[in-house]
């Protein structure tokens, strides 16, 4: 380690919709505190600059995916990713948080010193970068949750058959020319049902090829009460009841799903029927499984539906035997033409940006690790991770992450401590896993996520209401959080 790299009080990684975020609440809530944002990429935006696939947009309203701090005024409630790009990058100018961006600073190592009680971080290689190391007294990760460099992509059967183009949406090449040409999505997540309307428009023929359904909704790419709203009120009161709003409904649905899943079934079932007719056969959108027991997906203005009626797009449900040269065999028998093959079959789960995370020297396990009131790990020092929701937008849990964080800095300033260390008690709670969700993305990375424990303040309850209180108005000091000079 080298004591003349640079030392700020607080180190963000990541420039993202959290990144962006947390800066915010720290130069406005801990004015006193200097930090800097280390981004990996040479650009800020994170998922929004990452993806550059056909209709990339948001799976939740803007209205809760948004700042808490700066509203969206687009009148898309449900918007592309170029606009939520742009969104994120006036936010940062408009605070001058883009000039606390390091941009091509990845973080490969972050190692805490007891004895020297602050953080060094190790940096990657770069020609722009005239130090190896960067030191900081209180880290905080908002680097996502997944591995930019590479998609999830399973082993299918005889795949370099294939004589056509196949292509990841996560590695998407914009010069990839589809028009009037058969296109094959495997998946049946948010970027396959995001794909196919958008593809459709100027493909020969889209298929949606998926081994199971989803369950798939409808909603209004323009909330008409919000912008209703706009027109009698202030914009930001306007936009802080329209959060509420939706806050408050997807919360409600997220809890009637859970307690009357066979109610709720039926009425999405009866929202696709509406959409496709009455004679349309329910078998491509009827899960086996219960609403949100995996994500639900939107589709604005039911374009994923228009799509289908028009002819244009069509939604197989069976499993891949082979690929083929001009195709994929299906288990059924049927062959699928295609000229371009779409892999959207998901992401691969990186915690904490990929880096290693270390306790005087010996590397912190994620098995050891105990989510503390879903922002802290256990045993670790002066260190705050952005981890968002499941069940709703992500950044709502982000945001409230970023409002303990500050709380417990300035309770710290006010208390003379220079550190503060989340301790789980094992005799007290037992252990489960992170997240209590049945996506595949989640069950493949069981065992790189840390754990939380069997009731607060070491459970994750994915709930809003609860979580605001628990991290803006309970207590900072408790008996699991440990503070020291």
């Amino acid at each position: 380690m080298t004591h003349d790299s640079p030392l700020y009080d607080v180190l963000i990684v990541g420039a993202g919709l959290s990144g962006i975020g947390a800066a915010y609440h720290i130069q406005s809530k801990c004015p006193s505190k200097s930090f800097a944002i280390l981004e990996g990429r040479a650009s800020m935006g994170g998922t929004w600059d990452l993806f550059k696939y056909p209709g990339i947009r948001s799976d939740s309203d803007m209205y809760t995916l948004g700042f808490s701090f700066n509203p969206w005024v687009n009148p898309k409630a449900i918007a592309d990713g170029p606009s939520i790009l742009q969104y994120i990058k006036d936010t940062a100018a408009k605070f001058d948080i883009d000039k606390k961006i390091k941009y091509n600073h990845k973080v490969l190592d972050a190692c805490w010193s007891d004895s020297e009680k602050m953080w060094t971080i190790t940096l990657g290689d770069h020609e722009s970068i005239p130090y190896k190391n960067i030191r900081c007294k209180f880290l905080f990760t908002c680097c996502g949750y997944y591995d930019y460099v590479q998609g999830y992509s399973p082993s299918f059967p005889n795949n370099k058959a294939f004589g056509g183009i196949m292509i990841h949406p996560q590695q998407w090449d914009t010069n990839l020319v589809y028009e009037n040409k058969k296109v094959i999505v495997i998946g049946s997540g948010a970027t396959a049902v995001t794909l196919v309307p958008e593809m459709a428009k100027k493909a020969e023929k889209v298929t949606m090829l998926q081994r199971s359904p989803s369950y798939v909704v409808s909603l209004p790419q323009e909330d008409q009460l919000a912008s209703f709203f706009k027109k009698v009120l202030p914009g930001k009161v306007a936009y802080h009841i329209v959060r509420w709003k939706n806050i408050l409904f997807s919360l409600s649905f997220y809890n009637a799903s859970r307690k009357w899943p066979n109610a709720i079934k039926k009425l999405i079932l009866k929202g696709v029927k509406r959409e496709m007719g009455e004679s349309y056969d329910l078998t491509h959108f009827n899960p086996f499984y219960n609403p949100w027991d995996q994500r639900l997906c939107i589709v604005p203005d039911g374009d994923l539906f228009h799509a289908i009626k028009s002819g244009k797009a069509e939604v197989v449900t069976d499993t891949i035997q082979e690929f083929t040269a001009k195709g994929i065999l299906l288990s059924s028998g049927k062959e699928l033409q295609a000229d371009i093959i779409v892999t959207a079959t998901g992401l691969k789960v990186q915690l904490l940006g990929g880096m290693t995370l270390r306790v005087n020297g010996k590397i912190a396990a994620p098995k050891d690790i105990h989510c503390y009131r879903g922002v802290m790990f256990s045993d670790i020092p002066n260190f705050a991770v952005a981890i968002g929701y499941t069940n709703a937008s992500w950044t709502l849990k982000c945001d409230l992450n970023c409002d303990y964080v500050v709380r417990v800095l300035n309770y710290m300033d006010k208390n003379s401590y220079s550190i503060c260390t989340p301790r789980f008690d094992r005799n007290e709670f037992s252990s489960e896993p992170l997240l209590d969700f049945d996506a595949g993305y989640i069950k493949r990375a069981v065992d790189i996520l840390p754990m939380q424990g069997s009731k607060a303040p070491w459970k994750v309850y994915q709930n809003y209401l609860r979580d605001s209180y628990l991290l803006k108005y309970s207590s900072i000091k408790d008996k699991y959080l440990e503070f020291g000079k």
